[in-house]
């Protein structure tokens, strides 16, 4: 652990996020990045060690990119960060997770709509986690809307966990915490919110996401940056449609009009864009007790799929997006369709395994 926390220091201080990640990618530990690079990490190694000793006294959770527990959705990135520092009790890898993202000046219109989206996710798939990133306007109603309704809700962060930035979202934070959401930082403690740090953790709420909506955004919004980063992540980007004559609709507007994003209107949209199937409709399914054939009729899509698997083991669902160069919509439904049949298995963290 104190190899990953000296390499989290050097990606955020001396070297960049990409760079290290290769690194790590190229070498398969932290100890051989550290080797690789060839200098006295003294310093680095007695920050790391107060970093933990902090962490155990407050009951904060470090997670390794080589943790199980990390999210799998973002370890795949290339630009993941080497640690996370969190509080809560969230699964960080649950089957469903949607970021929504969008303007400070957020307005009546924004709130009605993100309120009425989580309510009714809520009865149609109950396990899902919504993120967001605990700011002023969109992402605190997103928030909110998820603890009104009994939903996890987790809340990214652009500073240590030792301070909570705005301090009038503290409340809300502790009842994430405190219920089966939580709040997730890159950032060692003592780490203050400086302009470029949100960005940066902007990449975390797209990367650890199944999708992102974009609520309300002005025409330069942030969220329509982590709208950018989805898409470069092979997430599907979803947007909430305004009245043209709104500013804090326009740059939502532009996205739909540039297809850079799908224009949804209800949590129906959603679910049948990522081709989930309700939660109801899944136990239904696995109670009637399908059975795997012995020889099964599989499409060239599924076939693509199975090849896929064989080839490489478990794999979360954009890894197997990019691979087979399926639209993740349309490989949620052949997902589906194969796990119904007994071919595979859905794992935690949206991962599918070989049957």
């Amino acid at each position: 652990m104190i190899s990953h926390l000296i390499l989290s220091q050097l990606a955020l201080e001396q070297y960049g996020l990409s760079i290290i990640k290769t690194l790590y990618d190229e070498e398969g530990s932290a100890e051989g990045v550290l080797k690789k690079l060839g200098k006295s990490f003294t310093n680095e190694e007695q920050r790391a060690k107060e970093e933990m000793a902090w962490c155990e006294q407050n009951n904060v959770r470090i997670l390794t990119i080589s943790d199980a527990d990390y999210p799998d959705r973002l370890r795949h990135c290339n630009d993941a960060p080497m640690v996370l520092f969190t509080r809560g009790k969230a699964d960080l890898n649950a089957p469903h997770i949607i970021s929504i993202v969008g303007t400070r000046k957020s307005t009546l219109y924004g709130h009605d709509c993100i309120n009425k989206i989580v309510k009714d996710l809520t009865c149609l798939c109950p396990d899902i986690v919504i993120v967001s990133g605990l700011a002023y306007g969109i992402d605190i109603c997103a928030h909110r809307a998820a603890l009104t309704n009994g939903l996890s809700t987790v809340g990214v962060v652009a500073h240590g966990q030792d301070t909570l930035y705005p301090s009038v979202h503290r409340n809300d934070a502790n009842k994430m915490c405190l219920g089966n959401g939580g709040v997730v930082t890159e950032f060692f403690h003592g780490t203050r919110s400086l302009a470029p740090y949100f960005l940066q953790r902007n990449r975390i709420i797209a990367g650890m996401s199944d999708a992102v909506i974009v609520a309300e955004s002005a025409v330069h919004g942030g969220g329509l940056y982590t709208a950018r980063l989805a898409q470069d992540y092979h997430r599907e980007v979803f947007a909430i449609p305004g009245p043209i004559n709104a500013p804090a609709s326009e740059g939502t507007n532009n996205l739909i009009r540039d297809n850079k994003a799908t224009l949804i209107t209800s949590a129906q949209d959603i679910l049948n864009l990522m081709q989930w199937q309700p939660t109801a409709d899944i136990s239904k399914a696995r109670k009637q007790g399908i059975e795997r054939q012995m020889f099964l009729n599989l499409t060239p899509d599924e076939q693509k799929i199975i090849d896929c698997l064989k080839q490489s083991g478990d794999m979360q669902t954009n890894i197997i997006a990019m691979q087979t160069d399926i639209p993740i919509g349309t490989l949620n439904a052949l997902l589906f369709s194969l796990e119904m049949k007994g071919a595979v298995k859905q794992l935690s963290g949206n991962t599918y395994h070989l049957l």
